[in-house]
């Protein structure tokens, strides 16, 4: 098909309403013809993101770690390979933004440069449909579960952001574990033309009130900054909202503010772990190590002071590390603690690969979850953001 004809066909397809109630498998097969593709399959990761899990073919799981298809998704880049059927296979990463989705299987006889172009494209679009529709399609998450979800665990996944948001800028990242059996943990990151905002939180406890303590710091945060707060008002609001909602309950949280422009980093450590500044293949430490002040919810309780918002200028390719407890808690093959020090040496490996910031995270929890044969003594959370130099 010549290229005024795919892109004449893949109008046509667009200008269609119809094409906005397709289920994936219909959508992906006349976006593929439209575009002059043979065939054409998704693979959305996991949960986990440890198997790239099929939605529109008959076919196996395949593994992220050890193929081709998971060398597509880690590295967001195209791979091409034999299809085993006398053509050849090229795998598209599918992203959203920043958001790694899962990779696109496009099977041909032969590809030429135009083929090749068409199936990238191909991707971007359905990366773009894909989104909108797992919002409101159970399908597309019962297929990326490998277990039964517990109630608190799906109450508080309700209130997460995408795993990864990015721009020009900043890229952030986050996993949590166990992933089916949350209690308290949650992360949120959003972006705004100026400004990276990031929160990471714990709950006490492990139960359905701890997730809903999470919740409700992470809507009282999210309310205030909506509403043009500046970072003190944000821990405020949540103060207040636990307060008035929840008064026999609390959380340790850090909540910043990074300013996009002159990498100012701007944060207030609520009785939380301090965050971790990783420059080059350094730990820089102590660098964000300040005094903490109480928990969310409990503040008048404990000291009558207003709370601190510290700060420290980051430089470009600066990495900010934020963790829960739960990290630094898990138990090693010798049924001991890891430590900050193990922590930080996992740290610097993973991600001092030259890899993207979302690979880096995938490895890391799952080089903890390893090393304690998939059994947390408590939630584990983890998110990083990485500061660029402009241009």
């Amino acid at each position: 098909m010549a290229t005024s004809e795919a892109s004449d066909a893949l109008l046509d397809f667009l200008a269609d309403p119809a094409h906005l109630t397709l289920d994936l498998a219909t959508a992906v097969d006349r976006c593929a013809k439209a575009l002059g593709l043979e065939h054409a399959g998704v693979y959305l990761v996991d949960l986990q993101q440890r198997c790239l899990v099929p939605q529109t073919d008959v076919a196996e799981r395949v593994p992220v770690d050890g193929s081709l298809a998971g060398w597509a998704y880690r590295t967001q880049s195209m791979r091409v390979e034999e299809s085993g059927t006398g053509g050849v296979r090229a795998w598209y990463p599918l992203l959203d933004g920043a958001e790694r989705l899962g990779v696109l299987a496009v099977t041909q006889t032969a590809f030429t440069a135009a083929s090749l172009v068409r199936g990238k494209a191909l991707a971007s679009l359905l990366a773009m449909l894909i989104t909108s529709k797992r919002a409101y399609e159970d399908s597309y998450v019962r297929h990326t579960r490998t277990q039964r979800m517990r109630l608190p665990a799906e109450m508080l996944r309700a209130f997460l952001p995408p795993r990864t948001i990015g721009n020009a800028r900043v890229v952030s990242t986050a996993v949590l574990e166990p992933a089916y059996e949350l209690g308290g943990d949650a992360f949120d990151h959003s972006l705004t033309e100026t400004t990276l905002h990031v929160a990471v939180l714990d709950a006490m406890g492990h139960d359905l009130a701890s997730g809903l303590t999470s919740a409700v710091s992470l809507a009282a945060c999210r309310n205030a900054r909506r509403n043009g707060a500046d970072l003190p008002e944000l821990v405020e609001s949540a103060d207040r909202a636990l307060a008035r909602w929840l008064p026999d309950k609390f959380c340790t949280a850090v909540v910043a503010q990074l300013d996009l422009a002159t990498g100012l980093l701007r944060w207030s450590n609520c009785g939380h772990p301090p965050p971790i500044l990783i420059r080059g293949d350094r730990l820089m430490t102590d660098a964000m190590e300040r005094e903490a002040d109480p928990p969310m919810g409990v503040p008048s309780l404990l000291v009558d002071r207003p709370r601190h918002t510290h700060e420290i200028r980051l430089e470009p390719g600066d990495r900010v590390l934020m963790y829960t407890d739960g990290v630094i808690e898990a138990r090693g093959g010798e049924a001991r603690l890891m430590g900050l020090e193990l922590f930080a040496d996992y740290v610097i490996r993973a991600t001092g690969g030259g890899e993207p910031a979302p690979e880096s995270m995938r490895r890391l929890i799952h080089s903890i979850l390893d090393a304690q044969e998939d059994r947390l003594r408590d939630d584990a959370t983890l998110l990083m953001f990485e500061w660029r130099a402009a241009g």
